[in-house]
């Protein structure tokens, strides 16, 4: 199935050229995250273009050398000045300082991460835990459910009101997703 992932999210050009692209961006422990790849995947379920709607694409890296904010909106800019011609909103962030701001942010605790994957496995919606990058895939919850249109609640990030505002948001666009009950997972 992760075959099959890659082969679908490449078909949203910017999702195509960001990948071409990604030694250029030259980030450490770095992943190509959330909404591109699995808004790609329900818009092509839809029949809609690969890339509709698709608010920002969002790269993770994790750098506990440079953990300010100085240095990722330095990095920040240096994606940009590599992903400027796609013509897309491109957000970078560094994991290994997201404790640092996210409770101000989202109004809810957030441990500080040890690595980049594990702030993708603390996406607020299980499916919507996945990343890519040129030669990898990683979904430690499985990719069957993103598939399937379902939204289960991320046990580790148990935030019911901020799940729900993701859902609406969602299922706005996307009508036929349906909410599964929370189930446990491991934390990596």
């Amino acid at each position: 199935m992760q075959t099959r992932f890659g082969e679908h999210v490449i078909r949203n050009d910017a999702t195509r050229a960001i990948l071409s692209r990604w030694r250029l961006l030259d980030l450490p422990y770095s992943w190509l995250v959330a909404g591109c790849l699995f808004q790609t995947i329900w818009n092509i379920q839809a029949r809609r273009p690969p890339g509709a709607d698709i608010k920002d694409y969002d790269i993770f890296y994790f750098d506990l050398r440079n953990p300010g904010a100085e240095a990722e909106a330095q990095v920040q800019a240096h994606a940009e000045s590599v992903l400027g011609d796609l013509g897309i909103h491109v957000e970078v962030a560094n994991q290994a300082r997201v404790h640092h701001w996210y409770a101000e942010h989202f109004g809810q605790p957030y441990p500080a991460l040890a690595s980049t994957e594990e702030g993708i496995d603390r996406f607020l919606v299980l499916e919507t835990c996945v990343g890519i990058r040129p030669d990898r895939v990683y979904s430690p919850y499985g990719l069957e459910g993103l598939y399937a249109g379902t939204l289960t609640p991320n046990p580790l990030t148990p935030y019911e009101e901020l799940f729900d505002r993701k859902v609406a948001s969602y299922r706005k666009r996307w009508n036929w997703l349906s909410v599964q009950p929370m189930r446990a997972v491991s934390d990596s």
